[in-house]
This record gives C-alpha cells, structure tokens and sequence, in this order.
C-alpha cells in the first residue's frame, strides 16, 4: 500500500515539474514555424487553375492500352473521383480492344500531345522504350507527365515522373499460393503451368509470370515436393505462349495436352479469365488449383462460381487516384516523383464478397 502511494505521489510531481510543457504540446497549432499561418499555406495558387491553357480549369487525359476488358474500369473512377476533388476536367482515353493494343494506346496519345488545352497526361507504359518521345514532346511544352499500372524503366526522365502500380514481384503471393493449394490438394505429382500471351511483348506480364513461376518453385521446393511436379512457364519462363485469337480454346488445349496438370496460372485480365473459361468448359474445378490476376468482374464470378481459385487484384482504384493527385501537386505545389506501390491483394472464395462493392477494384 505504501509503495502505491509513494508511486502515485512521484507521479503526481513528475506531472507537476512539467505541467507548461505537456499543456503547451497539447494546444492547437495554426501557424508554421515558418511565419505563415497553415490557413494560408493550404490554399491553392493564384495561377493554379490557369497553368497551362489559360482557361481557369485544369484538364488532365489518361489514356490506357486496353480498355475493353473491364480492368481499367476502377482505374478511370478513382481518376474521375480525384478530378472532381480538384475541380479538373478529365479525358478518360484508351484502346477499346480487350486484350493489350499498344500501337492504339500511342494512336491516341500521339493525338493528345497534340491538343493545346491540355495541362497534364497519365499513360502506362507497357511497352518500354516506346514513349520517350511523347514525353520529350510534353515535358517541352511545360506539360507534366505520370505513369500507372505498367512499368517503363527506362522511360525518359524516369526520376522525375512519378509512377503509381504494383511491382511485377507482386505476383510471387499468387505463385506460392497456388502451390499451397497443390500442396493442400494431396496431388501426388502432376504439371504445373503458366500461360501468357508472350508474342504481346508487355515487359510487366513477363516479369510477372517470372515471379510468379519462381515463388511456386520455391514453396514446393520448401516442402520438399519441387521433384513430384513439373513447373513449366516456357523456355525462357515468362509463359507458355497462347493464341490471342483463340484464347481459351488454346488453355483448353493446353490442359487437354498435358493430361496431369493440377495447377494453372495466368498473369493478366486477358489470359485469367480464359482460365477460368476453360476450367469451367472442362469441368475440372475441384481437380485443378486455377490462379489468375486482376479483378475483373468476369475473374469476381469465376471466383464465386468455383472455376477460379484466387486472383491477385492490383488497387486499380489507387492506380488513377493517385496520378491525377499527383499531377495537380506538381502543378500546385512543385511536388514531383511521388511513387505509389499499389501492393497485391489476394482475392479467394473466403474474401470475394468484399471486393467491389464501392467499384474500388
């Protein structure tokens, strides 16, 4: 009992000894160390509205290589969500095509660094080394530049554009899921496989199936089971190429061909959903572990209806919020680079009822 009241009594001085210090940190701050008060800083320029066209609104384009599949849908909300924020207009552009159509894309960009009333351009870059010269075009014209979704390294000026996405490495959580699943299968031994559309040339898809080939060698290999199975992405292991023509009756087939295979993967919205197409036709749900990418609403009901096991999603709501951010803050404020991972999110039977419900993915 003594020792409780010496211990509140010590407490009560230590309060005491620093009463002004912790009042003074627990007060309201409305200036900067500065001098200027935060009310002042938090107001836009003067000469925000009127950067580049002169017409006192800003208007930003995104402009995308495929939007026909449903993907980028979420992408062009979080764009609109941010514009409207801001008070931007928005072009919302892209290939129609439901499958990657990257000379479209650069159709319609070519025609954009055009307009004179634009003040900034979101694009993805799938192809690396075809957009240096729109972005030498609008960087000389004082128009700021960001990238989503897919990765150009080599973009130019690359460290001074600002890029929103996940990383191609993302695709590891569904590659080792998928062996889990193997694993968990009781398969004794089996084929499993990775198709791409690899003629395509997109440098993110490949870099996906390779991460994700890598990941499922790994877990299998931890558990000691890497010799029961045949992991086959391709020779070079960025996927066993399909016919983008025939899309799922060339997974159909590849599966018929195989005869053993006991798990599957695909690493976009193009080859996923055939997957799950093919997997349904087939009639092999609970024979097969199906993964895929993206969270389409095709792959949504392929995944509820059980001929897809899990897809990783990849915020598209975050992968046009945040450039369209992005774009005003180097406007407004000078801020430039501003990267954002995006992440992976793993979507299976147990969690799809979560997934869009606000059109967020």
């Amino acid at each position: 009992m003594m020792r409780t009241l010496l211990a509140g009594a010590s407490a009560l001085a230590l309060l005491g000894a620093l009463g002004g210090t912790v009042a003074a940190q627990t007060g309201m701050l409305d200036k900067a160390v500065g001098g200027y008060t935060f009310d002042q800083a938090a107001k836009e320029g003067p000469d925000t509205k009127n950067f580049n066209n002169k017409d006192g609104k800003l208007t930003f384009a995104i402009v995308t290589h495929t939007a026909g599949n449903g993907f980028f849908d979420p992408t062009y909300v979080g764009a609109k969500v941010a514009a409207d924020m801001i008070g931007a207009k928005l072009l919302m552009l892209g290939s129609e095509a439901p499958v990657d159509d990257i000379p479209r894309e650069l159709e319609i960009l070519n025609q954009i660094v055009q307009d004179p009333t634009i003040d900034g351009v979101i694009m993805t870059t799938p192809q690396a080394g075809a957009y240096d010269d729109l972005v030498k075009k609008l960087e000389s014209k004082g128009i700021p530049v960001a990238t989503t979704n897919s990765f150009d390294a080599t973009i130019y000026n690359r460290s001074s554009i600002s890029h929103t996405g996940q990383d191609s490495s993302a695709a590891g959580i569904g590659g080792e899921a998928m062996a889990k699943c193997v694993l968990d299968s009781g398969a004794k031994s089996g084929s499993i496989l990775f198709p791409s559309t690899t003629t395509l040339g997109n440098v993110e898809v490949n870099n996906r199936v390779t991460a994700a080939f890598e990941a499922t060698v790994k877990t299998l290999e931890a558990a000691g089971r890497l010799k029961d199975f045949q992991v086959d992405a391709g020779p070079t292991n960025i996927g066993i190429d399909v016919d983008q023509n025939n899309v799922t009756g060339s997974v159909v087939s590849l599966i018929e061909s195989r005869g053993d295979v006991v798990g599957i993967m695909g690493n976009n919205a193009f080859v996923t959903p055939a997957i799950g197409d093919a997997v349904g036709q087939l009639k092999i749900g609970d024979k097969i572990c199906s993964y895929g990418f993206d969270l389409g609403p095709k792959q949504l009901e392929q995944i509820k209806n059980g001929n897809l096991d899990g897809a990783l999603g990849q915020q598209p709501f975050l992968q046009g919020f945040w450039p369209v951010m992005q774009l005003y803050l180097q406007i407004d404020r000078g801020v430039a680079a501003a990267d954002l991972d995006t992440k992976a999110q793993l979507v299976t039977s147990s969690n799809v009822g979560n997934v869009g419900k606000r059109f967020e993915n």
